[in-house]
């Protein structure tokens, strides 16, 4: 498989650290072992990139890739990464629209989109037997089918142990804990990320 270089814009301060973790381990864990070159991910309000407001995404995309653009050149595939929480919307509309209005938008770029369903935190609920250093769990728990309901970030702040639960210091360390085979096994919207990693890396 070949090396991926990848431009994340994101949603949430939490992301910014979170995301570069999770992407290095599911090529290390789950793609056989090659290297993501993750850059600093774009942050912005999920409002404005969705609806563009004030040119919102067509500017992230420009930064994106002007990050990819300055990076030493090596046989990396270049690509951003739109990763945003799927909220009220259902993911499998509102994922494509985004990529035809990025596509639009950036036609010289290689661009994916995923959606993460419902939550960010909805993978985090997915590995949680994996996480009980960070969660109290009762027995039957977690769901199985932890991407059918509602609210999961809730699901995470009831059950956190030791101090209320922030994005910003607990995202990077849940995501470093957590068991990755578990998650995709659970949250279908996890293993789309992995599957277009896994494209990418294997063209």
């Amino acid at each position: 498989m070949n090396m991926l270089r990848i431009a994340p814009i994101v949603e949430g301060d939490g992301e910014v650290p979170a995301v570069p973790i999770l992407l290095r381990r599911i090529g290390q864990e789950l793609l056989g072992g090659i290297h993501i070159d993750v850059l600093r991910p774009i942050p912005l309000p999920r409002s404005r990139l969705i609806e563009n407001k004030e040119g919102a995404l067509e500017r992230a995309l420009g930064l994106a890739a002007a990050k990819l653009r300055n990076q030493p050149q090596t046989e990396a595939k270049p690509f951003v990464l739109l990763l945003l929480d799927a909220d009220k919307d259902l993911a499998c509309e509102l994922a494509p629209r985004m990529l035809a209005i990025m596509r639009e938008l950036r036609a010289d770029l290689d661009v994916v989109c995923v959606l993460a369903n419902i939550e960010f935190e909805t993978w985090f609920v997915g590995a949680a037997e994996s996480l009980t250093q960070y969660l109290d769990l009762a027995a039957g728990e977690p769901p199985q089918f932890p991407e059918s309901t509602r609210s999961r970030k809730g699901w995470i702040e009831k059950r956190f142990k030791g101090h209320p639960y922030k994005e910003t210091i607990d995202q990077p360390k849940l995501t470093a804990k957590m068991d990755l085979t578990l998650c995709r096994s659970r949250c279908p919207s996890f293993d789309k990320l992995c599957r277009e990693l896994e494209m990418r890396a294997s063209q």
